[in-house]
């Protein structure tokens, strides 16, 4: 690691204040180049911490960037993960008020799983995630930063949570008998197509995508536990959204989502 303490903590208080306030700060990598991957998920951790502290509580994982058409767009070519917490939560069919929470809201259709048995890497793979999934949902997540304009490398998004903003679940399914990597999905906003997307866009498979998170988390002791919210990578672009429109999002074989903004 590059950093210091001292800047880990500087740098979770800045990302956690632009939070609150719905402003920006200059990209981390651009004010220290040196931040490594490692320093970045240290900033992550420590918002996290505080955030726990502070009363929120945590409802599941996120892997992020890893479909092609959300690397080429954000310019960062490798996943990464954040935690969800219970106050990003929506239900489906809300009205999410974006205007008032978010700073620069951008809506991807995915595929969120539940677990019914813990997975912890090493060598967690597709099967296992498959074995150990519950259900499986139609969700939106609604993605911002706190980084200006969307000027993102890996280790900005990783130590802004991943760039977590907000996500609702929809219709759920089984499991069983849905063809992972050739599932297609079709995304809606303002009733009107935009966008589709299939399974193997996200590291082959949405399975893949899981097992990926928690090998990860398990290099750093953590592991994906029985009643965890999964989310698995947007299978579409990104799409900037305002308050007065609607998405909704249909996944073959699962179900839909809808959401409102505001």
């Amino acid at each position: 690691m590059a950093l210091t303490p001292e800047q880990i903590n500087a740098y979770a208080t800045e990302l956690l204040e632009a939070m609150a306030s719905r402003t920006t700060i200059q990209p981390l990598t651009e004010r220290t180049p040196e931040i490594t991957i490692d320093d970045a998920y240290a900033i992550s951790l420590e918002c996290y911490e505080r955030r726990l502290k502070n009363g929120e509580k945590l409802v599941g994982k996120k892997v992020g960037v890893t479909s092609i058409p959300v690397q080429q767009m954000l310019n960062v070519h490798q996943p990464d993960f954040g935690y969800l917490l219970d106050s990003m939560q929506y239900q489906n069919g809300d009205t999410m008020p974006i205007s008032s929470t978010l700073i620069a809201p951008r809506a991807e259709g995915e595929i969120a799983f539940t677990l019914k048995k813990p997975l912890k890497g090493p060598g967690v793979t597709a099967e296992d995630v498959l074995a150990a999934t519950d259900k499986v949902y139609a969700c939106f997540e609604i993605v911002d930063s706190r980084i200006a304009d969307w000027k993102l490398k890996i280790q900005d998004t990783i130590a802004d949570n991943a760039s977590c903003g907000t996500f609702l679940l929809g219709d759920e399914a089984s499991p069983e008998g849905i063809d992972f990597a050739n599932v297609k999905m079709k995304v809606y906003k303002n009733d009107v197509l935009i966008s589709e997307g299939i399974g193997k866009e996200a590291l082959g498979s949405p399975l893949n995508c899981v097992a990926w998170l928690a090998n990860t988390f398990g290099e750093r002791g953590i592991s994906l536990d029985p009643g965890d919210i999964i989310l698995s990578g947007s299978l579409v672009p990104l799409q900037p959204v305002v308050a007065g429109e609607t998405m909704r999002v249909e996944i073959e074989g699962i179900g839909s989502a809808s959401v409102q903004f505001s």
